[in-house]
């Protein structure tokens, strides 16, 4: 008889749970979205960078409210979990991070991330990475965590290698971006590993 294997992360963890805030340096922080951000995510689809390569679509106000709920369904059946990016100061967004495809069984998750303009330049990426990195693997229970991103994308790569997460390949024409299919860099960190230098 084969024994079951048991689920990485048991179900309810995260669900049973308030998604939580992190502070960040350089005057930064995480928190869930809220509906009252709508307006930036209406204003980050029309970016060319983050169209580029995050292919968002164009959203009405309507549409990113109904976005915003969704993301915290998505908190409550542990399907995702997604935070604004944002300065302690002001508290409207510039960026987006978070995990998706998370597969809870499997103790596996997908970063999705993006910044405006305006929050590019400090740091605040690498630094969010690392805060929800630690967050998964030791509050949340996870055991792999990865970044993929065309291998076009520069930014990301670098994103990727400061955070500690290895370049694991190149997976060939991986993924459809407006000027056609792009290879794209797999990078991963596991629980055990020693986090960057």
């Amino acid at each position: 008889m084969i024994n079951p294997i048991a689920p990485v992360v048991p179900p309810g963890r995260m669900k049973q749970t308030r998604q939580p805030d992190f502070a960040l340096p350089r005057g930064m922080h995480l928190r869930p979205w809220r509906q009252s951000d709508a307006r930036v995510l209406v204003q980050s689809c029309l970016d060319p960078d983050i169209q580029h390569w995050n292919r968002p679509g164009q959203l009405t106000i309507d549409a990113a409210r109904e976005k915003i709920a969704r993301w915290k369904r998505r908190w409550h059946s542990e399907e995702a979990a997604i935070w604004a990016i944002a300065p302690e100061d002001d508290d409207e967004p510039v960026g987006l991070i978070g995990l998706a495809d998370l597969d809870l069984r499997g103790g596996s998750g997908e970063f999705v991330y993006w910044l405006l303009p305006s929050g590019r330049g400090r740091g605040a990426m690498v630094n969010a990475t690392l805060a929800i990195s630690q967050w998964a693997f030791e509050n949340l229970g996870l055991h792999r965590l990865r970044i993929t991103h065309s291998v076009a994308n520069t930014a990301s790569c670098r994103v990727a290698t400061k955070a500690g997460f290895a370049l694991e390949g190149t997976m060939r024409s991986a993924l459809l971006h407006a000027d056609g299919w792009h290879d794209e860099h797999l990078h991963a960190r596991i629980q055990d590993d020693i986090g960057p230098s």
